[in-house]
């Protein structure tokens, strides 16, 4: 959609105009009530001396004053005042000066006041009004008046039909919500065809997902299909210092939409403002507490039939409040999740679109790499892999440059001015390798696609990468035992080769801990507890923060459980690589020269022939 701009200079600046033109017109017109500082003001006795050196040529009386003018080439104004002078009339006819007396024309007072006061006013109010009118047009429509005095008006961005703007060919990896969208904009473009048969349109469609999924963009794009006006606002814009200016907004917003119908309206972050009502305010009395009533209201008001349709996206559904939720106000709830597998691999294409690629492009090589991404994220991918390529003065992407991109996102850029330690490179080796081959000789672990030991900005000093052969949506037992045992895998290598243990594993432990806790709370997966829920998980689309529901004493014997469960996944990996301790040592020291090695190549290795102990402990002592 074509955003409306707005004027480049602000109101303010045609106001100043406005004055300008009217001090013109000020002198212009009232010439007599400007001229008054051209005029000098000497006293009695210089006025008869110039007239007694035939120094003045003209002279008024008005009153009890003089005027007159000098007989110089540009005449000088002069005023004074007059006195009882007998010999002033023969005075100036000697002196050959033309003298008179003005009539006094006495001007009615309201006159004057009206002249002087009220028309200024009047011409500045009128040309005010005009210039705000001729704005807010420009503007998309929005209400007239002045601008300065908008409180309680909604300040919704308005973007205008367009042929060219964003429809549903810009949007991949979300067929699902473009499917039930698209009876949305089917009513927009034949809405007798549903009312013939009775059928309303959905008033309003909320659309939930994780960040970075599309949400916005979907909205936008109903209104490309359906090529009607849209109206965007964000939840927070409702928010004011004032009780009462949210509702105000609400108002105003559906009073323009009713104008334009059929149009839509979108409301982004509607949490901000839909949460569930507590007794937290004063009495109920609060700003978020009156604006959401009044969309509730307002909601409830309109008429469907008219072609106005709400749509709203959050990441937070279930702080929403239930009446928001119930049918005759946001009677469609649209997820709009992670993509999956061909959903990545569409997004990259459509992004890709944007950028120069060479020939070696596999979009579902680096779409099975980025799993868990969203569309933003891949669209970042897209981008930083352009970036690449142009610090390195190629004029195309290729495919090493989008792999890289996915380590950007995920992990980091390289920090190449952090130069570790021999030692430190050495147990940083050991460590990648230990994940690598425990993960490696288990049957239910994902292939290992690349190790590398050069430190990331993300504060990883290496990591292992490993890529599912397919899309995955369900991990048996076994498959998490046997992830549990791989992220341990660093810490037993670092315990069997060295004897000793370092701060490397600090989130490999934390993402054990993490998982054999969901296999015992979440997932059901213990003996002890079986199908008993003993945790509940909150916001699942920002990250998934957990409660345990369960007593003080359950909590305990949950601890030891998860305690239980590591240790065993540690004791599968440690004898593991005792059984496989050569190579071991043959796979940390091809790392250790290369630094970043290929699934290939690891698995090359581990394949081949066992080399001897001897040669082994030679090459470690060299």
């Amino acid at each position: 959609m074509k955003k409306v701009e707005k004027p480049k200079k602000p109101l303010i600046f045609y106001y100043l105009i406005a004055l300008v033109i009217l001090i013109l017109l000020n002198t212009f017109l009232f010439p007599n009530l400007m001229n008054h500082h051209k005029v000098k003001d000497v006293d009695y006795g210089t006025f008869l001396t110039m007239v007694d050196k035939k120094e003045v040529s003209k002279v008024e009386l008005n009153g009890d004053t003089i005027y007159f003018t000098d007989k110089s080439a540009e005449p000088n104004y002069y005023e004074t005042t007059t006195f009882e002078d007998p010999d002033l009339v023969n005075r100036l006819e000697e002196a050959g000066c033309e003298f008179g007396r003005i009539a006094q024309e006495e001007m009615n007072p309201l006159v004057s006041f009206l002249l002087v006061w009220v028309l200024p006013i009047v011409i500045f109010w009128v040309l005010g009004q005009f210039l705000a009118k001729r704005l807010m047009k420009k503007m998309g429509g929005g209400t007239a008046g002045n601008p300065f005095m908008q409180f309680g008006k909604s300040n919704a961005k308005v973007y205008v039909e367009s042929t060219t703007g964003i429809t549903f060919n810009d949007v991949a990896g979300e067929d699902e919500a473009k499917e039930l969208l698209t009876e949305i904009v089917d009513f927009l473009h034949n809405p007798k065809k549903y009312q013939e048969i009775g059928a309303v349109c959905p008033k309003g469609a909320l659309l939930v997902g994780p960040p970075g999924t599309g949400k916005t963009l979907l909205a936008k794009a109903v209104a490309g299909e359906a090529n009607v006006p849209f109206f965007s606002m964000s939840g927070s814009e409702f928010v004011e210092m004032f009780v009462g200016m949210g509702a105000s907004k609400v108002r105003d917003l559906f009073k323009q939409a009713n104008e334009k119908a059929p149009c839509i309206v979108f409301i982004d972050e509607i949490d901000t403002i839909g949460k569930k009502r507590d007794n937290a305010g004063y009495g109920g009395n609060d700003e978020r507490e009156q604006t959401l009533n009044q969309l509730l209201t307002e909601m409830d008001g309109f008429d469907a039939s008219k072609g106005v349709v709400i749509l709203a996206a959050t990441n937070r559904p279930d702080s929403l409040d239930p009446a928001l939720l119930r049918p005759g106000r946001f009677d469609r709830r649209i997820p709009v999740e992670l993509p999956d597998l061909k959903g990545r691999e569409e997004i990259l294409k459509v992004h890709a679109k944007k950028v120069r690629l060479g020939d070696d492009i596999d979009f579902n090589a680096i779409a099975r790499a980025a799993s868990g991404a969203s569309g933003a994220e891949l669209a970042n991918m897209v981008n930083e892999a352009a970036l690449r390529a142009v610090r390195e003065n190629r004029k195309f992407v290729t495919q090493a440059d989008l792999e890289e991109s996915i380590e950007t996102v995920i992990a980091g850029y390289q920090k190449k001015n952090q130069v570790l330690s021999a030692k430190e490179k050495l147990i940083v080796s050991y460590h990648e390798i230990g994940h690598a081959l425990v993960a490696a000789l288990q049957t239910h672990s994902a292939p290992v696609t690349k190790i590398t030991i050069i430190p990331r900005t993300s504060g990883a000093l290496g990591y292992t990468m490993q890529v599912e052969a397919e899309e995955r949506n369900l991990m048996s037992k076994e498959e998490l035992v046997n992830k549990i045992a791989t992220l341990t895998g660093g810490r037993c290598a670092e315990k069997l080769i060295f004897d000793s243990i370092t701060t490397g594993a600090s989130n490999d432990i934390e993402q054990a801990t993490k998982l054999a806790r969901a296999m015992i709370t979440r997932y059901g997966m213990s003996d002890r507890f079986g199908m008993v829920a003993l945790e509940t998980q909150n916001n699942p689309y920002l990250g998934g923060d957990s409660t345990l529901s369960c007593s003080p004493q359950t909590a305990a014997t949950i601890d030891d459980m998860v305690v239980e469960t590591v240790r065993e996944g540690y004791d599968t990996a440690m004898d593991l690589l005792e059984k496989n301790k050569m190579k071991l040592h043959e796979l940390a020291k091809y790392l250790y020269e290369k630094e970043t090695i290929t699934g290939e190549e690891f698995m090359q290795i581990l394949n081949r022939k066992e080399i001897s102990g001897e040669q082994i402990r030679t090459e470690s002592e060299d």
